[in-house]
């Protein structure tokens, strides 16, 4: 009997050492920044250039732009939480070659940026982003934003804030508790989680028309949330499921496509 009782012990005191080490290092397996970022020409799109947005928080934060043909309107991608702006440079090169203005909106902490991320400091960066259009003349008839996975919930935040044009939302989550409760069922995560970017109950205030696509084989944010959010969404909504695709191979399976023929139809 006692050595079932060291052995339930010792179980507990593992299980609560795991909850501390997760609750205390929770940021280092949500935001995984990457670090030097080359220059445009370098990642494939030598027409844009690097920009600074300044933080209220006093940051300055190194983006890439590419101004819009007169009267076209500029996406703003807020990227997920890998890498730095030079692993989207493919979605700015499609995008671009098709007309549009391009942000590559950046981050704090992430190549090469001051600060460390968290929920509000991304809200912040974002705010920047936009406050760096306004001062180039771009209107809110001309402005899309364009979040891909972590970074959707940044695109639902501004998206309440400000009037824009479009939302387009990539392998969006309905929030962090939520996606983490999905890995990681054997903690108590929702009530643990410090930076929640909770989309689905702010997305039914955007007053534009939303694009969702997500892979119906995501591994990462699993499909039924995207499939939650755009059921939450407002009209006018798009919603694109593909079958056989993945979290990080959407563009293998005719995501560039569907993105740029909601543009078209938003845009005509």
């Amino acid at each position: 009997m006692e050595s079932v009782i060291r052995l339930v012990v010792i179980a507990a005191a593992g299980y609560l050492v795991i909850l501390c080490l997760m609750f205390a290092f929770q940021r280092s397996l949500l935001y995984f920044p990457g670090g030097t970022l080359p220059g445009p020409a370098m990642a494939g799109v030598p027409d844009m250039a690097p920009v600074t947005l300044n933080t209220a928080d006093g940051l300055a934060l190194t983006a890439w732009y590419k101004a819009p043909p007169p009267g076209r309107p500029v996406i703003v991608l807020f990227h997920g939480n890998a890498g730095t702006i030079a692993n989207r440079a493919f979605k700015a090169r499609f995008l671009i070659d098709a007309g549009y203005g391009m942000l590559l909106a950046s981050y704090r902490g992430y190549g090469g940026n001051p600060g460390k991320p968290t929920e509000e400091g991304l809200y912040a960066d974002g705010r920047a982003a936009l406050a760096f259009l306004a001062e180039q003349g771009i209107v809110a008839d001309q402005l899309v934003l364009f979040g891909e996975s972590l970074g959707s919930g940044v695109a639902v935040q501004l998206a309440t804030e400000t009037e824009i044009a479009a939302l387009v939302l990539e392998a969006p989550l309905t929030s962090v508790p939520d996606v983490a409760a999905a890995h990681y069922f054997y903690l108590p995560v929702r009530p643990l989680a410090k930076d929640r970017f909770e989309s689905v109950d702010k997305i039914g205030k955007v007053r534009a028309p939303i694009l969702v696509f997500q892979g119906e084989k995501d591994e990462v944010v699993p499909v039924r949330f995207g499939k939650a959010l755009f059921e939450a969404a407002p009209e006018p909504k798009k919603s694109v499921f593909l079958p056989n695709a993945r979290h990080n191979d959407l563009y293998n399976h005719g995501a560039a496509e569907i993105v740029l023929k909601f543009l078209k139809d938003t845009f005509p």
